[in-house]
């Protein structure tokens, strides 16, 4: 198969070319501001299960349906409380994906079996008018290999799915970085099931407590089912081993120095990226430039996949607003391999 990439600048038909896709049960990649996304009708379980095969994701993995207009949640859901209504009202469009229990049109192969579903409006201008133009909701993980790091440019996209899939809508890089915040709103209690470019300090702002699930500080057991995505598998690794290290910028730096050998690759802070001139390094800014390290941290993990590295050390943000997004990627990506420096 032959991937097309299709931009809107450069040519007038790209989103009737993409859209024409789509109604035709196809899938296609699609810029959001958090992630690329792989694309494909939401109500159509055949063209759904056409993102399974791309990307090798397990079945019981679920998705998150991209809608257009706030409108579309209420044909998409059982109901619509009051939590997600004042959510929607501050963080829609935008990096927020709720879980409500799903209305009967969604296919079970999107919620992998569940009552409930991920509704997002995204505030990608490209995304939008997509969907909009398609006039469905898309179901759309991120566009990757399972297991890779998440893809933030079109190019990286077709590094990964390139041969697999139809076409790719160019729409730059993405400005998050990093996926969509997720919180469950079918329980009792509101719970982070995935920190992202919605804070868990901003989600308290507006609800109160909100419950963080544990998936989002430890690797969880195979038997157990999820209800969003990123919370069970192998998520955001390159080929080489990742090795976390938490704490004060300078202390993480020195340690690493200590511990990492010449083969290795570092992630690091721009103040600390002179300590690593000896080896093949990635800075993703500042130590205290979280939305910097938030577009950078999948570049920088894939970045290394093209090297003779064999091992790869990172230092981690604190986990304050955005920083707990960067930090659950990268000990996502490391297998929870963490080490803490106090």
């Amino acid at each position: 198969m032959n991937t097309i990439l299709l931009d809107p600048v450069k040519d007038a038909d790209a989103y009737k070319k993409a859209v024409s896709l789509l109604r035709a049960g196809e899938v296609v990649g699609m810029p959001t501001e958090t992630v690329y996304g792989l694309a494909a009708n939401a109500l159509n379980g055949a063209a759904v299960k056409k993102i399974f095969v791309a990307k090798g994701r397990p079945q019981d993995n679920p998705l998150i349906v991209h809608i257009a207009d706030q409108k579309q949640l209420y044909t998409l859901v059982q109901s619509v409380p009051e939590s997600a209504k004042k959510l929607a009202a501050i963080f829609w469009p935008g990096p927020l994906t709720m879980i409500l229990p799903k209305a009967s049109c969604i296919p079970d192969v999107v919620s992998a079996g569940l009552d409930t579903v991920g509704i997002r409006l995204p505030s990608h201008p490209v995304a939008r008018r997509l969907i909009w133009e398609a006039g469905i909701p898309l179901a759309a993980p991120s566009a990757n290999t399972s297991g890779r790091p998440s893809t933030t440019t079109s190019k990286h996209v077709l590094e990964d799915l390139g041969g697999k899939i139809p076409a790719v809508l160019e729409g730059g890089p993405c400005i998050v970085g990093v996926e969509s915040t997720v919180i469950s709103l079918s329980g009792a209690k509101p719970r982070l099931l995935r920190p992202g470019g919605i804070s868990l300090e901003q989600l308290e702002e507006v609800l109160g407590e909100v419950e963080v699930d544990r998936a989002l500080c430890e690797k969880i057991g195979d038997d157990v089912r999820v209800s969003a995505p990123g919370m069970k598998y192998r998520h955001y690794a390159p080929k080489a081993p990742v090795t976390v290290v938490c704490g004060d910028p300078e202390r993480t730096a020195a340690y690493i120095t200590r511990h990492a050998g010449m083969d290795a690759g570092v992630i690091c802070f721009s103040e600390c990226a002179f300590q690593f001139a000896m080896h093949e390094r990635r800075v993703i800014g500042a130590a205290g430039d979280v939305q910097t390290q938030a577009r950078r941290i999948f570049d920088a993990l894939r970045s290394f996949d093209g090297t003779s590295v064999r091992e790869i050390w990172a230092q981690c943000p604190n986990d304050r607003g955005l920083g707990l997004a960067v930090a659950n990627r990268l000990k996502k990506a490391a297998g929870f391999h963490v080490i803490n420096i106090v």
